[in-house]
């Protein structure tokens, strides 16, 4: 793994890796909607409004996974400085805000028929509201430290702070009393009907694919950003050494 910090490594594999991702994921993601949406029969409860979990389920996945990503990487560049460790966070974040954004759309979409309300104050909406603020507060400390001359190890801290919220998210329909139902799927065992979980399960892998095609691709660009950045800053020091020559 230690290889691959290195730039150019990195690239020559993301040039292939990227597209492969990409369109796996966009197959499966649509193949699992579309079955979800024309397939699957409604629920006995839910009726038809069972349909959103397609979205629901795996942007709450990614909006969580997402997070524990910037965490593990802030991890790799406080202790081992990885080049592309603070990359890899920062490429994290936009993604992972927009699936937690989704989520919480979804979630209110759905509890509406469902719990007659658009959103209540429990533990599992509430700290999946507090991820969404943390997303915001880290995109603002990573450009602080790109633009701003903040020290990078600020936003990496904060990224390992901020992985405390995602274990209060998975166990606080289990701590607290919620109007959203307990967990669905756990080790070895699922209560959900296996007309909705095949579906379901193609719905995660494929829209994880597409996530990391989408973190390659924000790692790319941030990598090229800085590496133009660096030629320019390089530039004028030269310019300014040849003035002072002359």
């Amino acid at each position: 793994m230690h290889g691959y910090a290195n730039p150019k490594r990195f690239l020559s594999l993301a040039n292939w890796l990227t597209p492969t991702l990409l369109w796996s994921g966009l197959a499966l993601t649509f193949g699992s909607l579309a079955w979800g949406l024309i397939v699957v029969p409604p629920d006995r409860l839910m009726g038809e409004t069972v349909r959103i979990l397609f979205i629901h389920v795996p942007a709450a996945w990614l909006g969580m996974g997402g997070w524990t990503a910037i965490a593990l990487s802030s991890l790799a560049f406080l202790v081992w400085r990885h080049p592309l460790a603070a990359l890899s966070a920062r490429a994290a974040a936009v993604p992972g805000a927009v699936f937690t954004a989704v989520c919480l759309a979804t979630g209110s979409i759905w509890g509406r028929p469902t719990w007659g309300t658009w959103w209540v104050w429990d533990g599992r909406l509430t700290s999946m509201l507090v991820l969404l603020f943390l997303y915001f507060a880290y995109l603002a400390l990573a450009q602080a430290a790109e633009r701003e001359g903040v020290s990078p190890r600020i936003p990496a801290i904060f990224g390992l702070l901020g992985a405390i919220n995602i274990p209060i998210i998975n166990r606080s329909v289990v701590w607290w009393n919620s109007l959203h139902q307990p967990p669905s799927i756990t080790v070895g065992k699922s209560a959900i009907d296996a007309a909705f979980l095949v579906p379901l399960l193609v719905a995660v892998v494929g829209f994880s694919l597409i996530f990391g095609a989408v973190v390659l691709m924000r790692m790319r660009a941030l990598l090229a950003e800085t590496q133009a950045e660096a030629r320019l800053r390089r530039r004028a020091m030269e310019a300014t050494a040849l003035e002072s020559g002359a």
